[in-house]
């Protein structure tokens, strides 16, 4: 019962405003005064109805929790398919805009960034409100690339699962047009396409859109950022009988804002977040190096990440064509994406990339365009953007649907002023880094191959007839011996590459930064840390949300018998006990990490459950201590 009130009292607003509009909205009328006002206001329940349900929404907005796609009031047949799909829970931006856009807002506006489900946001509803039986296109979706357009088809033929006379056709470049043409004359309620492509349709007269009711720009700021304003305004001026225009973006540029004014009346808009900012589940870090370090610091922090899955993004086609090329050479599994590929080659890296046949993927900002790819860890800034907005984008492609990711950039001094504003503008904390030493890169990276080794899967394949023969050959090998052979075979190169490599990280003198120039979020030079300056006098610390404190009894030092020479660096060692513990990074203070240990600052309040959670457990194979200090 508490659900549906807490259901009702969020979409109520929404409803009460088209009342005549909805057969059941006298039915929510009545809840609401029946049952919902015996339980939160017994004695004198109000007796205006937006009343009631403005009281409701401020009591219940505690207790609301994401609404589930059945009370969203979507058709059952769109309910059903999306449930097995595995979504049971709306997200944010679908809570929000599926009641307006099923209640017959004319415009829209949903401002939600990159992998927050804004394709099921309008997808949702437009699949809700298409009139199946009618054979011809109601509905037109614009999107930027080829891979968005038939992502959001892949989308909805699973969305319309259960409505099998409803037809939805993808059109874009790159591909025969006259099979395009024949998918539109054979009947679609839905047509999900390219910019380019629509107006080589409309200019054959290959597509009816005076029928055209509903209008969706999906990544609106990518479409307008790659040239197509003219394009998008060509096709709505050839849209003339539409009733409703859906704008989906993740920024808000003044291009965005001239369009709306031009062609949208009175929208509603719905935002998650604020404007441009950024996704809370993307941690930003960055990496100040000479530019002559560049390509060295690239490669130090791929080698120092074993894993990673990540997309690399330059500022020129002949950057990405020419690291692309160095890295291969020297035996990672990495492709470009540039504008000079046809249509083909970029079909055959983005299938090998997808397929985890190649794990780092290079890319223009243009040639990145639309990309959507599960489980990116990393993106990586190998050139900040001209403009600051795209960085939005590029660390988008990481972090989706929930996950975490991590976005680095590798900077030079000049840069860091840039950080600073992309820092304001994404709402985000930045996290200045150390660049890995070779010590550390080596270390983390025979420690990957060991725990590749253990759990290496040898269930398949008759083993054991191999195994009298390589006790024999090794008999005289003592064990310490061949961890050293296999060690050099698997590391030789490796070791050797690094065995000289020098320290790549360029020192920031105090003088070249205000104290608001570098920003309350960075991880300081020591001097700027706490302990003593530079006269002997004791300075105020900063701990990881960048609040100043001296020690005290608000925090309490704890001792953890973890180090770098267990491979860990200060990010990855904060991220470890995060993970470990369930604490917040707030509650972290000053890490001091050495050697073979490392003091630890935690709220004082805080300071059992991390102790809790890792003394005595089990780290690569020995006992973990971990205790006040």
């Amino acid at each position: 019962m508490h659900k549906l009130i807490i259901t009702l009292s969020t979409i109520i607003p929404t409803f009460a405003a088209r009342k005549g509009k909805y057969a059941h909205t006298q039915f929510i009328n009545n809840v609401l005064r029946v049952r919902a006002t015996k339980i939160f206001f017994p004695s004198s329940p109000p007796k205006n109805f937006a009343t009631l349900a403005s009281a409701l929404h401020v009591r219940c907005k505690f207790l609301l929790k994401n609404m589930t796609f059945t009370e969203l009031m979507l058709n059952d047949s769109i309910v059903k398919a999306v449930t097995e799909m595995g979504y049971t829970e709306a997200t944010p931006i679908q809570e929000q805009a599926i009641p307006v856009l099923i209640s017959g807002t004319k415009d829209f506006i949903g401002l939600a960034q990159t992998g927050t489900g804004k394709t099921a946001a309008f997808g949702l509803p437009l699949l809700h409100l298409i009139q199946p039986t009618h054979k011809s296109p109601q509905a037109l979706v614009i999107c930027p690339t080829r891979e968005l357009c038939l992502q959001i088809v892949g989308e909805f033929e699973n969305f319309k699962k259960y409505l099998p006379h409803l037809r939805v056709v993808a059109v874009y470049g790159g591909t025969s047009i006259s099979m395009q043409i024949r998918d539109l004359r054979s009947g679609v309620q839905v047509v999900v396409a390219t910019p380019g492509r629509l107006i080589d349709l409309i200019e054959r007269d290959a597509i009816k859109l005076n029928e055209i009711k509903y209008v969706v720009l999906d990544e609106a700021d990518e479409m307008l950022n790659m040239g197509f304003e003219e394009d998008i305004e060509f096709i709505l001026k050839n849209t003339v009988n539409r009733d409703s225009m859906w704008l989906f973006s993740a920024t808000m540029p003044t291009q965005i804002r001239k369009v709306i004014k031009r062609y949208m009346t009175e929208p509603k808009e719905v935002s998650v977040g604020k404007v441009n900012t950024g996704n809370k589940n993307i941690d930003h870090q960055y990496y100040i190096t000479n530019a002559t370090h560049k390509y060295d610091t690239l490669k130090r922090l791929v080698d120092f990440n074993p894993g990673m899955y990540g997309i690399i993004f330059t500022r020129t086609k002949i950057d990405a064509q020419k690291i692309s090329g160095k890295l291969s050479a020297e035996g990672y599994t990495i492709d470009a994406l540039h504008g000079d590929l046809s249509q083909d080659q970029r079909n055959r890296v983005m299938d090998s990339f997808r397929e985890k046949q190649i794990t780092l993927l290079i890319a223009t900002d243009v040639a990145a365009r639309g990309i959507d790819v599960k489980e990116v860890t990393h993106v990586i800034n190998y050139d900040l953007p001209d403009d600051l907005e795209v960085y939005t984008h590029r660390a988008g492609r990481t972090g989706r649907a929930g996950s975490t990711g991590i976005c680095l950039s590798i900077i030079n001094t000049r840069e860091v002023g840039k950080i600073k504003q992309i820092e304001r503008m994404v709402s985000a904390k930045f996290y200045k880094n150390e660049i890995p030493l070779a010590k550390d890169v080596t270390r983390k990276q025979f420690y990957s191959f060991i725990d590749k080794l253990l759990n290496a899967d040898i269930s398949h394949g008759d083993y054991d007839l191999f195994v009298p023969i390589i006790e024999e050959k090794f008999s005289e090998i003592s064990k310490e011996e061949m961890i050293k052979r296999i060690a050099s075979l698997e590391f030789g190169r490796f070791l050797k590459y690094y065995q000289n490599a020098p320290d790549l990280n360029v020192a920031i003198r105090e003088s070249r930064l205000s104290p608001r120039e570098f920003g309350s979020n960075d991880r300081q030079p020591q001097g700027l840390r706490g302990g003593m300056d530079r006269r002997g006098n004791a300075g105020e610390r900063r701990d990881t949300a960048g609040r100043t404190f001296s020690g005290g009894s608000n925090y309490s030092k704890v001792f953890i018998s973890l180090g770098t020479k267990d491979g860990f660096y200060k990010a990855s060692f904060l991220q470890y006990i995060l993970d470990q513990s369930g604490l917040r990074k707030e509650a972290l203070g000053r890490v001091d990490l050495r050697d073979i240990l490392a003091w630890v600052e935690v709220e004082a309040d805080q300071a059992k459950q991390l102790i809790k959670a890792l003394n005595g457990a089990n780290y690569n194979g020995r006992k973990l201590r971990c205790n006040q200090a």
